[in-house]
Protein backbone atom coordinates (compact mmCIF):
# COMPACT_ATOMS: atom_id res chain seq x y z
CA UNK A 1 0.00 0.00 0.00
CA UNK A 2 1.27 3.21 -0.97
CA UNK A 3 1.89 6.67 2.05
CA UNK A 4 -0.58 9.20 1.62
CA UNK A 5 2.39 11.37 0.57
CA UNK A 6 2.88 9.30 -3.09
CA UNK A 7 -0.51 10.52 -3.52
CA UNK A 8 -0.76 13.87 -2.75
CA UNK A 9 1.03 15.40 -6.00
CA UNK A 10 -0.01 18.68 -5.83
CA UNK A 11 -0.29 21.45 -3.03
CA UNK A 12 -3.68 21.69 -2.07
CA UNK A 13 -3.50 25.48 -1.73
CA UNK A 14 -1.54 27.20 -4.96
CA UNK A 15 -1.69 23.65 -7.29
CA UNK A 16 1.60 23.43 -7.80
CA UNK A 17 3.45 20.28 -8.67
CA UNK A 18 6.27 21.73 -6.70
CA UNK A 19 4.45 19.51 -3.74
CA UNK A 20 7.80 17.81 -1.77
CA UNK A 21 7.91 15.72 1.23
CA UNK A 22 9.23 18.33 4.21
CA UNK A 23 9.34 15.40 6.91
CA UNK A 24 8.33 12.00 8.40
CA UNK A 25 4.82 13.85 8.99
CA UNK A 26 4.60 16.66 6.21
CA UNK A 27 4.35 17.94 2.77
CA UNK A 28 5.82 21.39 1.86
CA UNK A 29 4.73 23.67 -1.29
CA UNK A 30 8.34 25.12 -2.82
CA UNK A 31 6.17 27.74 -4.89
CA UNK A 32 3.76 29.31 -1.80
CA UNK A 33 5.19 27.37 1.43
CA UNK A 34 2.18 25.60 2.60
CA UNK A 35 2.80 23.18 4.31
CA UNK A 36 0.58 19.82 4.53
CA UNK A 37 0.48 17.88 7.98
CA UNK A 38 -0.91 14.34 7.82
CA UNK A 39 -2.68 13.60 11.24
CA UNK A 40 -4.75 10.73 12.07
CA UNK A 41 -8.67 10.80 11.81
CA UNK A 42 -10.40 10.25 14.79
CA UNK A 43 -12.47 7.45 15.08
CA UNK A 44 -14.53 5.88 17.44
CA UNK A 45 -15.05 2.04 18.73
CA UNK A 46 -18.53 1.67 21.14
CA UNK A 47 -18.19 -0.93 23.82
CA UNK A 48 -21.40 -2.03 24.39
CA UNK A 49 -22.36 -4.64 27.16
CA UNK A 50 -25.80 -6.00 28.06
CA UNK A 51 -26.96 -7.33 31.93
CA UNK A 52 -25.41 -10.99 30.31
CA UNK A 53 -22.32 -9.79 30.10
CA UNK A 54 -22.67 -10.03 26.84
CA UNK A 55 -20.36 -7.48 24.21
CA UNK A 56 -22.45 -6.09 21.01
CA UNK A 57 -20.84 -7.05 18.16
CA UNK A 58 -21.50 -5.68 14.21
CA UNK A 59 -21.04 -7.71 11.00
CA UNK A 60 -19.37 -5.44 8.50
CA UNK A 61 -21.82 -5.00 5.04
CA UNK A 62 -19.07 -3.29 3.58
CA UNK A 63 -15.54 -3.61 2.34
CA UNK A 64 -13.08 -2.94 4.58
CA UNK A 65 -13.40 -6.72 5.66
CA UNK A 66 -16.91 -7.37 4.86
CA UNK A 67 -18.35 -10.39 6.40
CA UNK A 68 -16.34 -9.96 9.04
CA UNK A 69 -16.92 -9.22 12.73
CA UNK A 70 -17.37 -5.39 14.08
CA UNK A 71 -17.67 -3.35 16.50
CA UNK A 72 -20.18 0.06 16.06
CA UNK A 73 -18.06 3.24 15.58
CA UNK A 74 -16.97 5.04 13.02
CA UNK A 75 -15.23 8.55 11.86
CA UNK A 76 -16.13 12.02 13.85
CA UNK A 77 -17.27 14.39 11.51
CA UNK A 78 -15.98 17.90 11.07
CA UNK A 79 -17.28 20.51 13.58
CA UNK A 80 -18.39 17.08 15.94
CA UNK A 81 -17.18 16.67 19.41
CA UNK A 82 -16.00 12.64 20.03
CA UNK A 83 -18.93 12.32 22.28
CA UNK A 84 -21.53 13.20 19.70
CA UNK A 85 -19.42 11.03 17.63
CA UNK A 86 -19.96 8.26 19.67
CA UNK A 87 -23.93 8.51 20.01
CA UNK A 88 -24.26 9.44 16.28
CA UNK A 89 -22.30 6.48 15.05
CA UNK A 90 -24.21 3.72 17.64
CA UNK A 91 -27.61 5.49 16.52
CA UNK A 92 -26.68 5.13 13.30
CA UNK A 93 -25.64 1.83 13.12
CA UNK A 94 -27.51 -0.22 15.77
CA UNK A 95 -30.49 2.11 16.51
CA UNK A 96 -29.82 2.48 19.63
CA UNK A 97 -29.61 5.64 22.69
CA UNK A 98 -26.68 5.98 24.82
CA UNK A 99 -26.82 7.21 28.16
CA UNK A 100 -23.61 7.29 29.45
CA UNK A 101 -20.73 7.22 27.59
CA UNK A 102 -16.90 6.69 29.44
CA UNK A 103 -13.29 6.78 27.40
CA UNK A 104 -11.86 3.42 27.59
CA UNK A 105 -8.51 3.55 25.85
CA UNK A 106 -6.99 4.17 22.07
CA UNK A 107 -5.14 2.30 19.52
CA UNK A 108 -3.46 4.00 16.05
CA UNK A 109 -4.52 2.28 13.10
CA UNK A 110 -4.45 2.32 9.09
CA UNK A 111 -7.86 1.31 7.58
CA UNK A 112 -7.58 1.18 3.84
CA UNK A 113 -10.72 2.81 2.01
CA UNK A 114 -10.81 2.68 -1.72
CA UNK A 115 -7.30 1.25 -1.74
CA UNK A 116 -6.26 4.57 0.33
CA UNK A 117 -4.59 4.31 3.69
CA UNK A 118 -6.16 6.80 6.19
CA UNK A 119 -4.30 7.06 9.62
CA UNK A 120 -6.77 6.62 12.73
CA UNK A 121 -6.68 7.00 16.07
CA UNK A 122 -9.31 4.45 17.56
CA UNK A 123 -10.97 5.42 20.53
CA UNK A 124 -12.68 2.62 22.24
CA UNK A 125 -15.20 3.58 24.69
CA UNK A 126 -17.51 2.14 27.36
CA UNK A 127 -21.47 3.06 26.27
CA UNK A 128 -24.13 2.19 28.72
CA UNK A 129 -27.53 1.50 26.76
CA UNK A 130 -31.36 1.34 29.55
CA UNK A 131 -32.99 0.21 26.40
CA UNK A 132 -32.04 -2.36 24.02
CA UNK A 133 -35.66 -2.96 22.09
CA UNK A 134 -35.12 -0.66 19.84
CA UNK A 135 -31.91 -2.55 18.50
CA UNK A 136 -31.76 -3.00 14.23
CA UNK A 137 -28.55 -3.46 12.17
CA UNK A 138 -28.14 -0.66 9.67
CA UNK A 139 -25.85 1.59 7.98
CA UNK A 140 -23.05 -0.05 6.76
CA UNK A 141 -23.57 -3.16 9.46
CA UNK A 142 -25.93 -6.35 8.20
CA UNK A 143 -26.27 -8.15 11.24
CA UNK A 144 -26.02 -7.77 15.68
CA UNK A 145 -25.18 -9.85 17.99
CA UNK A 146 -24.56 -10.61 21.37
CA UNK A 147 -21.66 -12.43 22.37
CA UNK A 148 -20.21 -13.03 25.84
CA UNK A 149 -16.63 -11.27 26.46
CA UNK A 150 -14.97 -14.69 27.31
CA UNK A 151 -16.11 -15.87 23.92
CA UNK A 152 -15.03 -13.17 21.34
CA UNK A 153 -12.25 -14.27 19.26
CA UNK A 154 -10.14 -11.31 18.20
CA UNK A 155 -9.55 -13.60 14.97
CA UNK A 156 -13.19 -13.19 13.83
CA UNK A 157 -12.51 -9.02 13.36
CA UNK A 158 -11.51 -8.13 10.35
CA UNK A 159 -9.94 -4.65 11.22
CA UNK A 160 -6.73 -4.82 13.15
CA UNK A 161 -7.22 -2.32 15.40
CA UNK A 162 -10.34 -3.74 16.74
CA UNK A 163 -8.59 -7.21 17.08
CA UNK A 164 -6.02 -5.47 19.32
CA UNK A 165 -8.89 -3.61 21.33
CA UNK A 166 -10.99 -6.91 21.77
CA UNK A 167 -7.57 -8.64 22.87
CA UNK A 168 -7.26 -5.46 25.36
CA UNK A 169 -11.15 -5.87 26.03
CA UNK A 170 -10.44 -8.98 27.41
CA UNK A 171 -8.27 -8.22 29.81
CA UNK A 172 -9.86 -5.55 31.31
CA UNK A 173 -12.63 -5.45 33.94
CA UNK A 174 -15.88 -3.08 32.35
Amino acid sequence: MNHPFSLFKFCPKCGSNEFNVNNKDSKKCNNCGFTYYFNSAAAIVAVIENSKNEILVSRRGKDPAKGTFDLPGGFAARFETIEETVHREVLEETRLEITSVKYLFSIPNIYVYSDFEVHTMDMFFECKIDDFSNIKAQDDVVELLFIPKEELNPDDFGLTSIKKGVEKLQKLTI
